[in-house]
């Protein structure tokens, strides 16, 4: 008995100094990055020229007929104002109704050019919100330590960086050897809209032979983190190198009718709450995907010492790590196809009993799970199979993109060398972006926007009071910049 209990302790020692020794080597990548070239940047003209861009009041809408474009016009021509040196050396054309193509011509024309994305509208400011604001929402009010605004995240503040940072180039005399296209859209907040402005911008390109080495679009954001003796004052840089599909869907339940003073055991809403509720009682399967596992991965690995000896094993930590995902909504998008009940009717008044119930359900579905497997899953797990199923407007998930690109790389080297204390991780962008349009043009396409905000100011995106710190504008510009030079380079 004491030579098994001894047999037992040693292998246990021996398990312990192994896993020790594997938590102390543990760690990240280590690589040498020089520091960034000096850059002469003009943040008090990106400032003044962000808050004049949240003034124009770019709003989309599905309904085109809607849409106020002398806005967009308006905008425009302040683009063409505020940055001469684009309007005099860069090609510019309309793709109608209001997307911007500008081509700045390399010296070669046998490199494949490089694109920067952006789109010009924004959503609408909430009816009964307004008085919300603590600036109004077309304002641009800068306070010396934020600018507000509607746009100022999503996304102006991205797209007047690029233009910035072009017209600095142009100032130094920089030339690029491959053409570098900036391609702004004028209806990406309309998800899944018939109306496409990218991929009109992308059909345009495509028509003249063009297929582009790399686009960069909006996506992760630099986010602050410390958890103290867990991860101590790090900054989590996400780049999206894939995206989650969009779907609305309809169900829709027929029934009789009449007066609502006699009313049957379950009349069409009350069969239809019994739909949502089946629905959302049985959720989509949930995984890991690669890119969770490489983001978990980087995570873990720059972990504290004494934690590492937890998180060096990973794997085994991976289905406790997905059951707790499941139960957090902010988990469980990464992990599963979401399900979300929006919007539902019923009768058009208290007295009368509904002949036509229905309920839109909006999907963001994992790449692999189709809009058809959407429909399937609705016809699965609802009782009742008379329901109408009508699939209003869906894209499909994101291709993916490869992590190991040349125009990846660029994109981690900088922000590697501008936070040194940085975790850079691929990973799956959970809501839209223009940059899936342009699959049939280009392999590298990647989400990112090089702005340091928190995530409750992540969270104000299309909400009341929508701003974004100044302290952030300086790191964007040097991004920008240094991001141009290199992957227009050769």
């Amino acid at each position: 008995m004491k030579k098994a209990t001894k047999i037992i302790g040693a292998g246990l020692l021996a398990a312990a100094v192994g896993n020790a020794v594997h938590a102390a080597a543990f760690r990240p990548e280590k690589r040498e990055l020089p520091p960034l070239p000096e850059e002469a940047l003009n943040v008090e003209r990106y400032r003044k020229n962000l808050s004049k861009a949240i003034q124009f009041r770019t709003i989309s809408n599905r309904d085109s007929s809607l849409v106020d474009w002398k806005e967009f016009d308006k905008f425009h021509k302040f683009l063409d104002e505020a940055y001469p040196l684009i309007a005099e050396k860069l090609e510019k054309e309309i793709v109608p109704p209001a997307n911007l193509i500008y081509r700045w011509k390399g010296k070669r024309d046998d490199l494949k050019p490089i694109a920067l994305l952006a789109h010009q509208d924004v959503v609408p400011v909430s009816k009964g919100t307004e008085q919300d604001w603590e600036h109004d929402a077309f304002e641009g009010f800068d306070d010396g330590e934020f600018i507000w605004g509607r746009g100022s995240i999503d996304m102006k503040n991205h797209l007047i960086a690029v233009m910035e940072s072009v017209e600095a180039l142009l100032e130094d005399g920089f030339e690029p050897e491959r053409d570098v296209y900036l391609l702004f859209g004028d209806n990406e907040e309309v998800v899944a809209n018939a109306e496409n402005g990218a991929f009109d911008i992308m059909t345009t390109l495509k028509e003249r032979g063009i297929m582009l080495d790399s686009v960069i679009d909006e996506g992760g954001a630099i986010i602050p983190v410390n958890v103290p003796g867990v991860l101590n004052n790090k900054h989590l840089i996400g780049i999206g190198v894939a995206e989650k599909g969009y779907s609305d869907i309809e169900i829709v339940v027929n029934g009789k009718g009449g007066h609502s003073s006699q009313p049957p055991k379950h009349n069409a809403l009350g069969q239809l709450a019994c739909a949502i509720k089946e629905i959302e009682n049985h959720q989509f399967k949930s995984s890991f995907n690669q890119l969770m596992n490489d983001l978990m991965d980087a995570v873990a690995r720059e972990c504290t010492y004494p934690v590492r000896l937890i998180t060096c094993n990973l794997p085994l930590l991976k289905p406790a790590i997905l059951q707790l995902a499941k139960q957090i909504p902010f988990g469980a998008c990464f992990v599963r196809t979401t399900t979300a009940v929006t919007m539902a009717s019923g009768s058009p008044a208290a007295n009368v009993l509904p002949q036509r119930a229905s309920a839109v359900i909006n999907f963001r579905a994992m790449p692999g799970t189709t809009k058809q497997d959407l429909v399937d899953h609705i016809r699965k797990v609802v009782k009742n199979k008379d329901i109408e199923i009508n699939v209003l407007n869906s894209k499909e998930a994101s291709k993916f993109s490869p992590t190991d690109s040349r125009s990846f790389r660029i994109i981690g080297d900088i922000c590697k060398s501008l936070e040194p204390n940085s975790i850079i991780a691929p990973y799956l962008v959970m809501g839209g972006t223009d940059a899936y349009n342009y699959e049939p043009i280009c392999e590298n396409i990647y989400r990112y926007a090089p702005f340091r905000v928190s995530v409750e100011l992540l969270r104000g995106t299309h909400g009341t009071n929508e701003k974004i710190p100044v302290a952030c504008l300086e790191d964007a510009l040097k991004f920008f910049k240094n991001y141009i030079r290199r992957a227009s380079a050769e």
